[in-house]
């Protein structure tokens, strides 16, 4: 943008205004008046800044690079703005490395995503160090760079080259999982619900190549239904609906399950909240009028021991008035053999048993998880009574403990009764001790608490003054350092819960850690490189490793610190790129792959549909470089038109004619040229269609020019000609006379020799011409000459 600069001399304005505007009115006398000139000056100032020049560069190659010496000479008093611009395939991104920087104060290098209008700045020169790679989000990354002719000019190189984009992974439903074969375009991604629960949405989601890769549709979500029929039955879950099924928020759900003939279903209860006007009921059948297994208005206790059918089928009914928020419950169905037991279940733990089939005489041992104890049921069972085998034990409940003593190296720490909220008037301490020279970190991941809960950690082994915390209400996670290697936690919840309300609970990890403040360091790793985000690798450090060019990284790239001081994950390996990216397809042809996997030596031939054109080379081949990553041979071949390649007839040349004439000529066709007699060709006897944008013939169109030989030649002959006709001439004159002597004297002879011999006869009145019997054809080429219908004969006597 050009600004102007106008001196004041130039912008001023002086405006004199009119004396009868400004005359004083008022005095005794006219004579006496007093008139008054005012003049106002008005002064303009435009100042002006140095407008900048522009230089804009673009690059579409795969591979090259970026360096300052493209940039134009700086102009006098003037700064310089540079844009590099780099595109590339749709689907691939831009990758860019750093080779060398070296900017000088008040300089500016920004590296820029570009999404559509949108620039998104990817790093600038506070952040770019050599070796330093940055990687586009799309097709094109641009290179923003400013300088002024104050002090030395800044410079710099950057190595680009083109690499695959990919969508982001998607979105894991909750209560659901997804599993994705390829991130890159055509990549698919399956999603599947838990049990119990349905999906909404598409099942599949394929990866769209665009210049910023998208999943073909939303990510789907997965919902418990309300109602459903179940047939063959195996193992599944019944839950409390997400939505209510009446815009009222009432619900009224029948689920109906039938097993195989000769099986029987079993109900185990892993939760059953419901509101005080909710009721659940049980038939073992597939009608209400079947036998009733369980009515939870008739009875306050859940039967946590389970429900078996009668025969192989059962229905559930729910009703509710109060909402999904109201009620909670989630039953666990399974199907069994007659002649055998159910398969136990035990929720927040698990089990080993001596025969996978539960027949008679099998023996099931279970255990809890982490932070849950075994309750109400042994911890062994056995199936038992040959005629109708059942289990001689109810399974084990595994409960959260309400304190306790923990000196293994790492453990969890649960509100009581968790998953389901903690009873009220709870006192409960938690002990934790670990290795000497240890102390115990203590990682609060989920708290919720009500606000006449409290949860009080304290430092050391015993209850004393020195607490490292204390929360109450809902908190968001924590994380705490014991000094020694004891830590105490100590909760109470409120008698008058019902009253105040409860939370939900909360959930703990400790782990026991190291004394020092920071992470061990991280190796270097071969082909590649490190950066660090901290000079003191200390909590919340970041190390980036990276890889040179025809590399990738194998494993996490970012590694961080964590609050245990240990690293997140294992250092990743740099391995070598055998393979190229595929080039993709070419429209309107058929290509053949030798290898799928494209590793190097792969070779990828292009065959062009019938009524097109191999516009490039038809053989592309993956060979492996020294430094970068594999690359094809050539460019991606196009298939063109053969109409739109092929060159127009150039015409005729004057005095000359063509061999086999067409319309148009494909590239590769020849086209020859001939003169007629007499003339000779000058220029190319035969001319050939070059492939072009367009197409176009290689020499210009030749010249048939008059044969000299042949025109002397010819006139000579016609003047031998002409010699001739002149020397018959005179001879006919010579002769002619005397041919007309010699008959006259002929006839004189004959008349007299008859009146001599025959003087009785008479001459008659009428005789035949002398040339009357001539029939002799003429000599020429040419005898007859028609006009009208008038014909002439030429005869030779």
């Amino acid at each position: 943008m050009w600004d102007q600069r106008a001196t004041p001399d130039d912008a001023s304005t002086v405006t004199l205004m009119d004396k009868g505007d400004n005359e004083l009115t008022g005095s005794a006398s006219e004579d006496s008046q007093e008139t008054t000139t005012s003049t106002i000056v008005t002064t303009t100032v435009i100042t002006t800044e140095q407008a900048p020049a522009l230089c804009s560069l673009s690059f579409s190659n795969p591979e090259g690079y970026i360096d300052s010496s493209d940039y134009p000479p700086l102009p006098f008093n003037s700064f310089l703005e540079c844009t590099y611009n780099v595109t590339v395939y749709t689907g691939y991104g831009v990758e860019l490395q750093v080779k060398s920087v070296n900017l000088s104060e008040g300089e500016l290098l920004s590296i820029r995503g570009v999404d559509g209008s949108t620039l998104t700045v990817l790093a600038n020169q506070t952040l770019l160090v050599e070796g330093q790679v940055i990687r586009s989000p799309t097709n094109t990354i641009s290179v923003y760079f400013r300088t002024f002719q104050d002090g030395g000019l800044g410079t710099f190189q950057l190595h680009y080259q083109a690499f695959m984009l990919s969508c982001n992974f998607p979105r894991r439903p909750d209560s659901g999982d997804v599993t994705v074969m390829d991130l890159h375009s055509g990549g698919v991604a399956h999603f599947h619900c838990h049990l119990g629960y349905e999906l909404q949405g598409a099942k599949t989601l394929t990866c769209i190549n665009a210049s910023k890769p998208h999943w073909s549709s939303p990510e789907p979500v997965c919902s418990a239904p309300c109602g459903g029929a179940v047939h063959n039955a195996t193992i599944g879950r019944v839950l409390s609906p997400s939505h209510p099924a009446n815009a009222n928020g009432s619900q009224f759900c029948v689920w109906t399950i039938e097993a195989p003939e000769g099986q029987k279903l079993h109900l185990h209860f892993e939760r059953l909240s419901l509101h005080d006007k909710d009721r659940m009921t049980v038939y073992s059948g597939r009608t209400n009028a079947s036998a009733l297994l369980y009515d939870s208005l008739r009875t306050d206790s859940v039967p946590f021991e389970g429900l078996l059918s009668h025969a192989n089928s059962i229905r559930i009914e729910f009703t509710s008035h109060q909402g999904p928020a109201a009620t909670a419950f989630n039953i666990r169905f399974e199907a069994f053999e007659k002649g055998h037991c159910y398969e136990p279940y035990l929720q927040n733990g698990n089990f080993t048993t001596s025969d996978p089939t539960y027949n008679i005489g099998t023996v099931v041992e279970f255990s809890c998880d982490p932070g849950h104890s075994l309750e109400q049921g042994p911890a062994i069972i056995e199936c038992i009574n040959v005629r109708d085998p059942y289990w001689n034990d109810t399974e084990p409940l595994c409960r959260a403990m309400c304190g306790g003593e923990l000196s293994a190296m790492a453990g969890v720490v649960l509100s009581p009764n968790w998953p389901e909220p903690y009873a009220e008037g709870e006192d409960c301490v938690w002990k934790i001790h670990v290795g000497e020279e240890k102390r115990v970190f203590l990682d609060i991941q989920f708290l919720n608490l009500s606000n006449s809960d409290i949860l009080t950690i304290y430092d050391g082994d015993e209850v004393t003054p020195h607490i490292l915390g204390q929360y109450l209400g809902n908190t968001g996670p924590q994380k705490l350092y014991s000094s020694t290697p004891d830590l105490t936690i100590q909760f109470h919840s409120d008698p008058a819960g019902l009253i105040f309300g409860k939370g939900q609970g909360f959930i703990m990890n400790y782990i026991e850690v190291s004394r020092n403040d920071s992470c061990s360091d991280l190796p270097e790793i071969q082909n590649g490189w490190k950066t660090t985000s901290h000079t003191e690798l200390v909590r919340g450090a970041r190390i980036t490793y990276q890889c040179d060019p025809g590399y990738d990284i194998v494993g996490s790239d970012t590694l961080t610190c964590q609050w245990d001081l240990s690293w997140s994950s294992d250092p990743p390996f740099c391995e070598k790129i055998m393979y190229c990216t595929d080039p993709g397809e070419v429209d309107h042809s058929t290509r053949l792959i030798s290898d799928p996997v494209l590793l190097v030596g792969t070779t990828i031939q292009y065959t062009c549909n019938p009524g097109f054109v191999l516009d490039g080379s038809s053989l592309l081949t993956c060979y492996s470089r020294e430094t970068g990553t594999p690359i094809w041979t050539s460019r991606l071949p196009h298939c063109v038109s053969e109409e739109s390649l092929a060159c127009d007839n150039p015409g005729l040349p004057e005095n000359g004619y063509q061999i086999l004439y067409k319309r148009l000529y494909l590239p590769g066709e020849s086209l020859t040229f001939m003169c007629y007699e007499g003339f000779e060709l000058m220029g190319e006897v035969t001319i050939r269609c070059i492939l072009g944008q367009p197409s176009h013939w290689n020499g210009p169109l030749p010249v048939c020019k008059v044969n000299q030989d042949s025109f002397e030649h010819a006139l000579e002959a016609e003047a031998a000609a002409e010699s001739s006709l002149e020397g018959g001439n005179v001879a006919l004159a010579i002769f002619i006379p005397v041919l007309l002597i010699s008959l006259l004297l002929g006839g004189a002879y004959i008349y007299v020799t008859r009146c001599r011999y025959y003087s009785s006869l008479r001459l008659p009145l009428m005789y035949s011409h002398p040339y009357s019997q001539i029939t002799v054809e003429t000599e020429f080429d040419n005898p007859i000459y028609e006009t009208g219908e008038t014909r002439e004969y030429e005869v030779s006597i």
